[in-house]
């Protein structure tokens, strides 16, 4: 399976296009945001600003919207979990929307969130093979707030979030399983697993 990465014009996106290729898949990189819409499969990384990802996405939503909701895999992370969102509070506008809710600051005594936490998950097959309370490595400073029953997995800094959801062939996580080792590398796996329906 091709995975196409959304290119939001900022950050170095070769860890996360070589976690997919060792999991399984060809990863190219685009920032145009109609390759996106025509893409086999969508990973949004965890690079950059609410803002300025809409930015780059925003000349083709509706496109990349139908897609989603029309079944084409999906793989939001970090950042990437909070477009797939209907906004976030980092800056006006809409997301993508293919998820009810939005994307609040984290509530925590040290912000942004950094290093390695632990994730309680709900056994779903994006976490196959991957044992409860495996810790993944966070970078952030907002966290999603479902308005729907999405939630994956939860973990613990301030407050309990979301740290993984689901919504048919749409997950998004928290973290970043490309900076997270082999738990990170399964995961990712898994994913494109649950893409190509061998999951």
């Amino acid at each position: 399976m091709k995975a196409t990465v959304v290119d939001y014009g900022v950050g170095n996106l070769h860890s996360i296009s070589k976690g997919l290729e060792r999991a399984g898949a060809r990863a190219a990189v685009s920032s145009n945001p109609y390759d996106v819409a025509r893409a086999e499969c969508i990973v949004f990384p965890g690079v950059g600003a609410f803002g300025a990802a809409m930015q780059v996405l925003r000349p083709a939503i509706d496109e990349i919207r139908d897609a989603i909701t029309g079944g084409v895999p999906a793989l939001g992370i970090c950042l990437g979990m909070q477009v797939l969102f209907e906004r976030s509070e980092e800056s006006a506008g809409e997301g993508i929307g293919v998820l009810k809710g939005e994307a609040r600051r984290l509530d925590a005594p040290r912000v942004p969130h950094m290093g390695w936490n632990e994730v309680r998950h709900n056994s779903d097959a994006l976490f196959e093979g991957i044992e409860q309370d495996t810790q993944f490595y966070f970078a952030n400073s907002y966290v999603c707030v479902p308005t729907e029953k999405v939630t994956l997995s939860e973990t613990e800094y301030g407050l309990r979030f979301p740290s993984a959801v689901r919504k048919g062939r749409t997950c998004g996580v928290q973290f970043h399983p490309e900076k997270s080792s082999e738990p990170g590398l399964r995961l990712l796996s898994n994913f494109i697993r649950l893409s190509e329906g061998t999951a």
